[in-house]
């Protein structure tokens, strides 16, 4: 009699796995349920021929918007999407209750300030504003009580609108006291400045003009403050955005170039949002594909670059359970034809998705869009 295949596990053989510096010699990984086990006994079984297998790709900048979203996500092989502004918690509970898609954290309501571009969106409602330290400390507690994973703030240069440097201080402070760690918006030098002076975790975004100041990144280092470039997204406002023409895009490659040679930590992150309105048009799951090459462009390594949308996200936002390819781990995985490492590129080539075991339609067999 046949031995009949046990539910919900699948054997890959012959597979290269990315184990964080180099593809291994061809291999056997077994999903199990929804982690990865190690007994391949009675699972169905696929012969991968020398494929590449990665760990799911973590985006540590998106907005979230509907369920598609992170349908989406997932078939470009994104199985984790790090939101940066999402509510109501309404929609944020809506969101959670997806299932077979890719995962997600969230940042829920930012803190912005009364003048900034961030405060002339329609849908941002005047809670977001925080004007005063009491205001900052309120803003956390009610993100950490509707459960929100990390704090997002937005700083601006002086004088443009922004929560004073104080105020900034007060929410990273306030974070910490709730256990939760700080994300801050800075598109320009000056903003850049605050966001280090403030000691938030993360800095999101590299300056649309202008480097970023030695001094900042220097400071970044020494406090373990982690980037997150998003190039993709300044990429177009500077190209097709509202800032089209006017400034070149070289520029936003030489500020990842100098935070890499300062010994900044990178992550991956894009930006990705579905909203009209928004400065620039960056499509989910897709777009961190873009952002890889472009990483390359500035002198990031293929290891480096699949490191810091994979292992190095994973730390940096305490996801202790993926990033790497292990027993036990959630069976969050990436199968893709080519060698990443020879050209980062290859990451485009989606064969096949897991998201916690769940098998994912792959982008290239997918007949829908989203933005």
């Amino acid at each position: 009699m046949a031995e009949v295949p046990m539910a919900g596990k699948t054997v890959l053989r012959n597979v290269r796995v990315f184990d964080g510096n180099k593809l291994t010699a061809p291999r056997t990984v077994v999903i199990d349920g929804t982690v990865i086990g190690e007994d391949p006994a009675g699972g169905r079984e696929i012969d991968t021929a020398g494929a590449t297998l990665l760990p799911g790709l973590i985006d540590t900048h998106v907005h979230l918007h509907v369920p598609e979203n992170l349908v989406t996500l997932a078939a470009w092989g994104v199985t984790t999407g790090l939101d940066m502004a999402c509510w109501p918690a309404e929609r944020v509970a809506s969101l959670r209750a997806v299932t077979g898609a890719a995962d997600f954290r969230t940042a829920g309501l930012p803190a912005i300030g009364p003048g900034g571009n961030h405060a002339k969106m329609s849908a941002m409602p005047d809670e977001a504003i925080i004007l005063t330290a009491d205001d900052a400390r309120r803003h956390v507690a009610a993100r950490a009580a509707e459960g929100a994973d990390y704090i997002k703030g937005v700083a601006e240069a002086p004088g443009e609108g922004g929560p004073p440097a104080d105020v900034l201080r007060a929410l990273v402070a306030a974070a910490q006291e709730h256990g939760l760690k700080t994300v801050v918006h800075a598109a320009s030098p000056g903003a850049y400045s605050l966001a280090v002076d403030c000691g938030a975790d993360f800095i999101t975004h590299v300056p649309l003009i202008g480097p970023i100041r030695s001094e900042d990144i220097a400071a970044m280092q020494a406090a373990g403050q982690v980037a997150i470039p998003t190039l993709t997204m300044m990429e177009g406002i500077l190209t097709t955005g509202p800032l089209a023409g006017r400034f070149p895009a070289d520029g936003l490659l030489r500020s990842l170039a100098d935070l890499r040679a300062g010994g900044v930590e990178i992550l991956a992150g894009t930006d990705a949002n579905g909203e009209p309105g928004a400065p620039g048009a960056v499509r989910h799951g897709e777009s961190l594909h873009h952002e890889f090459e472009l990483m390359a462009k500035a002198g990031m390594t293929s290891a480096e670059i699949l490191r810091s949308a994979t292992t190095d996200a994973a730390r940096a936002f305490g996801l202790t359970d993926r990033g790497t390819i292990a027993p036990g781990l959630r069976a969050d995985l990436v199968l893709i034809g080519g060698d990443p490492l020879e050209d980062i590129s290859a990451t485009r080539d989606i064969r096949a998705v897991w998201c916690a075991g769940t098998g994912i339609t792959a982008a290239a067999n997918r007949s829908e869009k989203d933005g």
